[in-house]
């Protein structure tokens, strides 16, 4: 019987052992797991700092873009009839020279031709940067080109809602247009 005692005491004591290694055990788990919860928080952290930094340097990169942007953009609007006026500097010169040989010549063909130049001249050199006038007479009204000034009784039926004068010129630029055609029309 004393035996049987003492082999049940030692299961207990080797019972408590084990309890004690398991907690000890766990002990060490929860060091470990709050090691790794701490590299894990840190490499976190880190990983926050350098996105924070990316949408800084993105952030900055953006607002310079924006900046030189409106700047090239103002840029452009100051300089972009800069092609044409260029180009019709040359007319302006014919006008000088017209206006000087109209005050020193008597002869009125030789101006009237010197005139006819400087006006086919100004016209190809606003063709050539795309101008092109509206062909609006004899043909229907359309409210898309045409302003109505007045409407006047038309000469015949057929002339009814059509464009029977021009009072200005309607102008497209590269196929839009820049300025409608003021018109009669007949009704």
């Amino acid at each position: 019987m004393q035996e049987k005692e003492i082999l049940e005491q030692n299961d207990i004591i080797d019972i408590s052992m084990d309890s004690n290694a398991d907690e000890s055990a766990a002990n060490s788990t929860n060091l470990n797991d709050s090691l790794a919860q701490d590299s894990e928080l840190e490499k976190a952290q880190a990983e926050l700092t350098e996105q924070k930094d990316k949408y800084l340097r993105l952030m900055a990169e953006f607002d310079n873009f924006r900046r030189r942007t409106a700047k090239e953009r103002l840029e452009l609007m100051q300089t972009a009839g800069k092609d044409i006026v260029v180009s019709l500097l040359d007319v302006l010169d014919d006008c000088d020279r017209a206006e000087k040989q109209l005050a020193t010549s008597t002869d009125i063909a030789l101006q009237k031709e010197g005139i006819q130049l400087v006006f086919n001249k100004i016209r190809s050199t606003l063709q050539a940067k795309g101008v092109k006038a509206m062909e609006s007479i004899n043909t229907d009204f359309d409210v898309e080109k045409h302003e109505a000034i007045t409407e006047i009784p038309a000469p015949t039926q057929a002339m009814q809602g059509k464009v029977l004068d021009e009072v200005m010129k309607g102008y497209y630029l590269n196929d839009k247009i820049v300025r409608f055609a003021k018109v009669v029309v007949g009704k």
